[in-house]
């Protein structure tokens, strides 16, 4: 069965590197969210679900509700970008903010969290999850939903946050499923500049990936900037796929209280000043996740736009 997407295709078109989003949680609770929920920014889908377009058995929500919820998210992001394109026809909309209209292609990524962010304690940040959990157990969690997403028209699926070699081997087998028919991404959440949160080693946690056929890119993402150089470089040993950066803005999260605590750096800035230099290094997707911001994001589309 032929994958929907045609990953490699779509970063032809974009000139060999795209522009990955940033941080949506930030960006709802700076228009008013309130995301101090087990389901975090999936909140929204429930009580305001307008903010997400504008920028579940933990929390009660069983069956087809939070499949429908699933379905919603991918649709309103479809929605999204269906209003990008539209507004670049128009030719009212300028994401890059140096007054040239660019019409490049958009993937909406369903994103799929670890195990450990349904434990809503912290989990995908240590990624230790105790001794009773297996491939097998993880698979089966993450099945229904996986499939949830793959039938509600993402382009692509993205394990995100991936804390140990364990999940990635779930996530695997699970791809090579009959009914999983896109590509998807493996993103790995990192402690230092080698090793996954875990402790276990980036460059064994790519390896799994590089051994799965329908994964289309390896990278990081919710990691500190200072260690994204030498995770590429960790990466790059392990497989020839495209690499993808997407990291947070270096500050630290506190899983307790559920809040970000301020670093001492210079915001999007500091941020910034590495993107070049993961270019180089071999990152062919850039983005931002937890704490980056819109401005993040066009500095970003800016600095890639010159290679």
């Amino acid at each position: 069965m032929a994958l929907k997407t045609d990953f490699h295709s779509f970063l032809r078109q974009c000139g060999g590197c795209a522009v990955i989003d940033g941080g949506l949680s930030t960006e709802l609770e700076r228009h008013g969210a309130d995301l101090k929920d087990p389901l975090w920014s999936a909140k929204c889908l429930i009580t305001s679900p307008h903010l997400i377009s504008k920028g579940f058995e933990a929390r009660g929500i069983f069956g087809r509700e939070g499949e429908a919820l699933l379905e919603k998210s991918v649709k309103v992001a479809c929605e999204a970008r269906d209003l990008y394109h539209n507004r670049l026809n128009k030719g009212s909309f300028d994401i890059s903010g140096d007054g040239i209209i660019r019409q490049h292609p958009v993937l909406v990524a369903a994103s799929v969290g670890s195990y450990g962010a349904y434990l809503a304690d912290g989990s995908e940040y240590r990624g230790v999850y105790g001794c009773d959990i297996s491939v097998e157990t993880l698979k089966d969690f993450h099945r229904r939903r996986v499939q949830i997403l793959v039938d509600s028209g993402a382009d692509l699926i993205a394990f995100e946050t991936i804390p140990n070699k364990l999940e990635a081997k779930a996530y695997a087998e699970l791809l090579e499923e009959k009914t999983i028919n896109v590509p998807a991404w493996f993103s790995f959440t990192c402690k230092d500049d080698t090793n996954v949160v875990s402790g276990d080693s980036i460059e064994d946690c790519a390896s799994i990936a590089d051994s799965c056929e329908k994964v289309v890119a390896v990278g990081i993402n919710c990691t500190a900037p200072r260690h994204v150089h030498g995770l590429i470089k960790s990466i790059r040993k392990a497989t020839k796929k495209p690499i993808l950066v997407y990291p947070n803005s270096g500050e630290t999260y506190d899983a307790v209280k559920k809040e970000w605590m301020p670093s001492t750096g210079n915001g999007d800035k500091d941020f910034v000043s590495y993107v070049g230099k993961w270019r180089v290094a071999g990152a062919a997707l850039i983005g931002g996740c937890c704490r980056t911001t819109p401005n993040t994001i066009r500095a970003i589309s800016k600095i890639l736009g010159s290679y």
